[in-house]
This record gives C-alpha cells, sequence and structure tokens, in this order.
C-alpha cells in the first residue's frame, strides 16, 4: 500500500487512515471556506492509496484532477504557512460522468433498478400516488414487462389504467387520478432532462471501482454544475447509486482499505423533503454500507443539514468556518463544536467562527477507531491541476478512456412499450384486443379458446426475456429498493451479475 500521506497541519499531521476511512465523514463549513479543496485533497489520497473515488463536481472545477498541478502564489503562501518543502504535484486517473451525457460518459440506470420508491420521490408523489405506482410496478413484474426507460413506464401506466377492473381484485384500486399524476410527473421530469437518466446500457458499478497507472484509484467525476439545477433528480441519482453500491457489493467487515469512496456534495439536498421513512433508510444504509467497504463523505455548508441520527455514524470530521449571525448560524456552531471530541488547549464553539479560508478544525479516527482530539489546522494544497479542463482537454479524456464507445451508444431493446404496443395493435386496427384474466383466475380445460393475442404477448415477453439473458448483451433486470434493506415491503431483491461488455 502506498505511503500514507498527511492532509492537513496543525499542532500535529492529520492522516486518515485507510482502515478507518469507510467509518465516513463529515466536510462542513459556509461558502467559500474551502470545502472544494479539502474535498479534492482528500480524494487524491484515496487515490493515491488505490482507493477509487466517485464524486460529484458542482461548481465545474474538479476537471482539472487529472493533470499535475502548477505553482502559483496561493499555494507557495501554503506551503509556506505549513512550513513544507513543496508540493508534489501530479495528476490522477479520472472518468468523467454525465447524466446528460454532454460532459462525460451517459450514466444511466432502468427504470425497474430505480424501483417506485425512489421513482416516486423523484416525482414527488404522495403516498396515495406512490401506492398506485408500486402497483404498477407489481403488475409489470407479474407480466413479465420489461420496464427500461421512461416510454415503457408510460405504456405500463396507461396498460394498467385501461384495465383496471382486470386488475382490481388481485392488485387493488388503480386511481385514473393517480395515474395522471403520475403522468404529469413524468412529463415535467422529462422538460428536466431527467428523462436521459433512464434507459441502457446501465451504469455497470465495476465501471467506478477501478485503478489505472501506477496503481492509483481512478476518480470518477460527475459533471453536476447543470444537474444540479435539478435538485430532485441530482439527490436521487446519488442516492440511487449508493443503494446500489449496498446491494452489490458483499460483506467484507472492516478492510484495510475501502473499495470506493463516495463523496456527496450538496448533502442537505438528499434529506429536503424526503419524508420520515426515507430518512429512516437513509440512515441504515449509511450505517451498514460500512461494512461492503464504502466510505460516505458528506459535503455541506451546515452540519445541521444532516440528521442526527446520519451525523452520528460520521467518525472522520473536517470542519471550515461558519458564520453566526442568526440563531440557527448559532446553533450550527454551538451543534458542529459540540460533535468534536473536546480539546482542552481550544475553544472549539469561537475558533469555529475565526477560521481562514483553508483553515479546518480536524478530528480523524485513530488506530482503535476512536476520535482525536479536535484541532486547528490547515489543510495541505492539492497535487492536481487547479484549473479546470478547457472544453478540448475534457473532449480528449473522454474519447481516450478505455470504456468509450460503450455508453455512448444507447440501446432501446424490446420491453414493454414494444410489446404493450403489439399488443393494442387488433384494437387500432378495428380487432379485439386481449384483455388479460384476473391473476389467479382459472379456466375450465374445456371452455380455453385459442391463445388471445395478450397471452401471445405474453409468451413473445418471455421469450425474449430468455433470448436476452443468454446473450452477451443480458443483463438481469430487477428492481432495486434501497438494497435487501426492504426485504419482502415491496419485492425481493436477486442478486445482480453484469456481464462485462467490452
Amino acid at each position: 500500500m502506498p505511503e500514507v500521506v498527511p492532509f492537513a497541519k496543525g499542532a500535529e499531521e492529520h492522516v486518515l487512515l485507510p482502515g478507518m476511512a469507510n467509518r465516513h465523514g463529515l466536510i462542513a463549513g459556509a461558502t467559500g471556506t474551502g470545502k472544494t479543496v479539502t474535498l479534492r485533497v482528500i480524494a487524491e489520497r484515496f487515490s493515491a492509496q488505490g482507493v477509487p473515488v466517485f464524486l460529484s463536481d458542482i461548481k465545474g472545477d474538479l476537471s482539472g484532477m487529472g493533470q499535475p498541478g502548477v505553482a502559483n502564489p496561493k499555494i507557495d503562501q501554503r506551503v509556506k504557512d505549513l512550513g513544507i518543502e513543496a508540493v508534489p504535484f501530479a495528476g490522477f486517473p479520472v472518468e468523467f460522468w454525465d447524466v446528460l451525457g454532454e460532459q462525460g460518459h451517459p450514466v444511466r440506470a432502468t427504470v425497474s433498478d430505480m424501483g417506485p420508491l425512489l421513482l416516486g420521490r423523484l416525482l414527488g408523489l404522495n403516498e396515495v400516488q406512490g401506492g398506485v405506482l408500486s402497483l404498477v410496478f407489481k403488475i409489470a413484474d407479474d407480466q413479465g414487462l420489461l420496464l427500461l426507460d421512461l416510454k415503457d413506464l408510460r405504456a405500463m401506466l396507461s396498460f394498467a389504467a385501461e384495465n383496471a377492473s382486470q386488475f382490481q381484485t388481485s392488485y387493488g384500486n388503480v386511481s385514473a387520478a393517480s395515474v395522471g399524476a403520475i403522468q404529469r410527473g413524468l412529463l415535467a421530469l422529462e422538460q428536466q432532462g431527467g428523462d436521459k437518466l433512464f434507459g441502457e446500457p446501465a451504469l455497470d458499478l465495476d465501471d467506478l471501482m477501478q485503478t489505472g497507472a501506477g496503481g492509483k484509484g481512478v476518480i470518477n467525476v460527475l459533471a453536476a454544475d447543470k444537474l444540479v439545477q435539478s435538485p430532485n433528480v441530482y439527490a436521487t441519482f446519488l442516492l440511487w447509486l449508493m443503494s446500489e453500491l449496498f446491494e452489490r457489493l458483499p460483506e467484507v467487515g472492516d478492510p484495510e482499505k475501502p473499495k470506493i469512496a463516495f463523496f456527496f456534495d450538496e448533502a442537505h439536498l438528499l434529506f429536503d423533503d424526503a419524508p420520515k421513512f426515507l430518512r429512516d433508510k437513509i440512515e441504515q444504509v449509511v450505517r451498514l454500507i460500512r461494512s461492503k467497504g464504502v466510505g460516505v463523505y458528506f459535503v455541506t455548508q451546515n452540519p445541521l443539514d444532516v440528521p442526527e441520527t446520519v451525523l452520528g455514524q460520521l467518525g472522520n470530521r473536517v470542519q471550515h468556518a461558519l458564520r453566526s449571525f442568526t440563531p440557527r448560524d448559532q446553533k450550527a456552531v454551538k451543534t458542529a463544536a459540540e460533535t468534536f471530541r473536546a480539546n482542552p488547549k481550544l475553544n472549539t464553539a469561537e475558533v469555529i467562527t475565526q477560521l481562514g479560508v483553508g483553515e479546518a478544525l480536524v478530528s480523524l479516527l485513530d488506530a482503535r477507531g476512536a476520535p482525536t482530539l479536535v484541532d486547528r489546522a490547515v489543510i495541505f494544497p492539492p497535487a492536481s491541476r487547479l484549473e479546470p479542463l478547457t472544453p478540448g482537454e475534457r473532449e480528449a479524456a473522454i474519447k481516450g478512456s478505455a470504456i468509450y464507445g460503450h455508453y455512448e451508444r444507447a440501446i432501446d431493446r424490446e420491453s414493454a412499450f414494444e410489446f404493450l404496443k403489439v399488443r393494442n395493435a387488433p384494437a387500432a386496427s378495428g380487432g379485439q384486443a386481449g384483455a388479460p384474466p384476473p391473476s389467479g383466475a382459472a379456466v375450465p380445460e374445456g371452455k380455453r379458446e385459442k391463445p388471445s393475442e395478450f397471452e401471445k404477448m405474453i409468451t413473445s415477453v418471455g421469450t425474449s426475456v430468455l433470448r436476452a439473458a443468454g446473450s452477451q448483451m443480458g443483463r438481469t433486470l430487477v428492481r432495486g429498493i434501497l438494497g435487501s434493506i426492504f426485504g419482502g415491503a415491496l419485492g425481493k431483491t436477486s442478486a445482480r451479475r453484469r456481464s462485462r461488455r467490452y
């Protein structure tokens, strides 16, 4: 393992121990106090230790991490303040991703993978509407219809509404008003560009957990300067990604170093307007994902943005300056001060308001898992280039990637939309479109007529699914609902095994 390098220096040098890095962390502070530089420096340390990183580039200024940095007056002053000789400038292996497909490899999930819970949150559905959405997902599962993109979901919603009387006995009431609300939510989502999140090829998590030259962990940079303008899409995508990591990765206990470090910038968006049951599940995921070898680091302006149940799981803390102008600000300062292990030589609450740019209060977990005494420290300068890449440099980096061309080619294979279109074809030409029998309804053997169009469609679906599953492009499509934490609440999850497609 590469040498562990400090990222901050105060009364002593502060090192984030690889064996404690999966105990999660918090980087907090007011705007302009140096949070982004701290995120960058810690990500560099992880990469140097062979740990892959996933982070969001909210302001568009992290793309230069693939290039070595250069000296400038601010860095020279920081070097002087720290009393070190020089910064060992270096670049790190970087992959660029973008939900919108403009500044990186397109990143997608299938509608089935996203599941009704997260999709309902994305669409802003109430409890009744969310229940109807879950019901529609269940019908799709039972009928063997694949939900890959939004047109599949739209078609499935229409199908369920048109055959509501057939499904009522076995599934419950499919309210036309709720279906209409969901359809309107999908339209609004498409207008925000959220439809680009759904489809195939879906993101393969293995592509996020790679190492590059010299054994350095790949830093996966999500272009989020435009995405964050749709905060629901941004927060739901990152929550989905975190839950996928939880569900996909096996238990490893306490590894020597994390399998991946996951940075959640603008963390307050994850919890804003989230119902209590979802907050509870997020807290469970954060608590349990540690044993999967994943370190989660929340980056936010105010520690009060993170619920106490989650805040209590964050063992590694870097607190930049907070301003105390309002009663809420004063409460935030007090809360932040009380969460640190007290240092008798430091008035924590007072120092928080006095920190300069690039300074922070630091408390990390030691080798025994105990928090160190809080210390006032200066963050080391980053080794990578501070200036973002030019459009030409970014394009060259994307096209030079080993995975370039795979995600860029969208796939639209046969799924619910196509099969439901076939089913409706007889009705459009004046024929009789077959409607599904109520679930569990027995048909006497002597009275069974020739297969209906619906039955033919289901047979065709099964054949297509088997054909897709047996091909190299095949992939088991299951619904991910915050991993196996939900157990059988809305359907059991299955192990996902995605084939490499190169």
